[in-house]
């Protein structure tokens, strides 16, 4: 399973190659800003300065030039290698 890094806190957690980044980081206690969850709002818009993902829609959310800078939305991608994000307003659930 591929392992995701957030920076720059530097949390890390395994995501399965069916669960999409940010379902993946809920269950790993982080939470990643987000709203509609299906690639469209934007809210969870972050850079991967590493990695390789796939999207789970057709037309996610992201301009060309966005994706050729290394902008995903983790709501509707999955990791195929390890991945490193830099995600704003993120916050790890006290358990």
């Amino acid at each position: 399973m591929p392992t995701v890094t957030i920076l720059p806190q530097g949390w890390q957690f395994t995501a399965s190659l069916d669960t999409t980044l940010l379902a993946a980081a809920e269950l790993a206690g982080i939470r990643l800003l987000s709203s509609c969850r299906n690639g469209t709002c934007r809210s969870c818009l972050c850079h991967m300065p590493k990695g390789k993902v796939r999207y789970t829609v057709d037309w996610p959310g992201v301009s060309l030039d966005e994706r050729l800078d290394g902008y995903i939305l983790p709501c509707v991608a999955v990791a195929e290698s390890d991945v490193t994000l830099q995600a704003r307003a993120v916050r790890k659930v006290q358990s």
